[in-house]
């Protein structure tokens, strides 16, 4: 009996030991890309939670999303000789993302872009915003939602919903506003985003992603051979300080000029065009073409190495296009490796900066009431 005793305690330290091994095994199963979920687990404010979500689809190819500033971690796409390849810049593990100021990859709110410093007018009140960009309030502030916490809503392998519930005067803007990013990845290799809001006050809003691609997948060299195209006649300039003028000027005979694809360099070093020395590369809203219409190219970047491809879809009147001209080689990403200047492109979908103190320009007002939508589409591909 004694034996039998000591056998079912064998027995059951075994499968207790055996349970700890396999529920470790889980805790650190790694994503496609290389990501530990477990390094993204923490709690924030008291009691919001974070963590990694992973969207898949039948081709393999893999998204990460973490839901501290609804911000894409990684994107995993066959190159053109079939090896997946990670194509966005970003951070490994939570303390980074809370500790390293940086927009990789996140969902920005209330505003994408620059207003002028900091002022916005609503219904004959003016409001001044937090200014933390040479004076003007940049992608919301200084704590906009890309360093908030959204719920997280993972409703099957594909789909993620993002809720972002913002309180009258979160960082001076008005009205309670409830928004919600959608991430969908598709059959067709494409990341579909739609972004929707309502408030109870009047309000401004014009929601992003920052996403910093670099298609090689080689994050240690910059992205300038990357081949861009935009579809767009003019940009709208701006001043030393990066603030728009509230012109727009035509793309033709300027290096801005991507109507027909071309590599990023050397234009993006064309210091002897005003408009590059202010944005000290490319900084700028491009005007679409495409009308809203969000069948219809609005840009496509290729890597020549890859063979990668990314095409853009917008109803959005605008696209801000950033070379990561202020990345020095300083900030170490995934992997450890330290991301050198233009080490990637933004193709940031968007209404024009400063649009809440330009009449002229496609409204961003929200009222209650409405409901505020915009839809981006990355469609990645090869070519040979």
């Amino acid at each position: 009996m004694r034996n039998m005793k000591k056998s079912f305690l064998s027995m059951g330290a075994a499968i207790i030991l055996l349970s700890g091994c396999a529920s470790q095994e889980k805790k650190t199963e790694l994503t496609l890309s290389g990501l530990d979920p477990a390094k993204f687990e923490t709690i924030i404010d008291g009691n919001k939670k974070t963590g990694l979500y992973r969207l898949t689809n039948n081709n393999g190819m893999e998204v990460c999303v973490t839901n501290f500033g609804g911000r894409i971690v990684s994107i995993m796409v066959p190159d053109k000789n079939g090896k997946m390849t990670d194509v966005v810049l970003g951070f490994d593990n939570i303390n980074d993302y809370q500790n390293i100021p940086s927009d990789f990859g996140a969902s920005i709110g209330r505003y994408a872009n620059r207003i002028n410093k900091g002022k916005i007018n609503i219904d004959g009140q003016e409001i001044q915003l937090p200014t933390n960009n040479f004076g003007h309030c940049l992608h919301g502030g200084p704590t906009g939602w890309q360093y908030q916490v959204y719920e997280a809503n993972q409703t099957n392998d594909s789909t993620i919903v993002l809720t972002m519930k913002s309180a009258d005067g979160d960082n001076n803007f008005p009205g309670n506003v409830t928004a919600n990013v959608t991430y969908t990845l598709t059959s067709d290799n494409a990341i579909d985003i739609k972004y929707d809001a309502t408030t109870d006050k009047t309000t401004v809003i014009n929601m992003t992603n920052h996403s910093y691609f670099n298609l090689s997948g080689d994050m240690s060299k910059p992205a300038t051979d990357h081949i861009l195209y935009v579809a767009s006649d003019s940009i709208t300039p701006v001043d030393s300080t990066y603030m728009t003028t509230g012109e727009m000027t035509a793309v033709k005979d300027t290096p801005f000029d991507f109507n027909t694809p071309k590599t990023i360099a050397p234009d993006v070093t064309a210091f002897d065009n005003e408009q590059v020395k202010f944005g000290n590369g490319f900084d700028h809203n491009w005007v679409l073409n495409t009308k809203g219409d969000d069948t219809k190219v609005a840009a496509r970047l290729t890597s020549p190495i890859s063979g990668i491809t990314l095409e853009v879809y917008t109803n959005e009147p605008g696209i801000q296009v950033y070379t990561g001209n202020f990345l020095t080689g300083e900030v170490k990403g995934k992997q450890g490796i330290a991301y050198p200047q233009r080490a990637s492109v933004c193709l940031e979908t968007q209404h024009y900066p400063d649009s809440p103190n330009k009449p002229q320009w496609p409204s961003v007002i929200l009222k209650p009431g409405e409901t505020y939508y915009s839809h981006c589409i990355f469609k990645f591909g090869t070519e040979k």
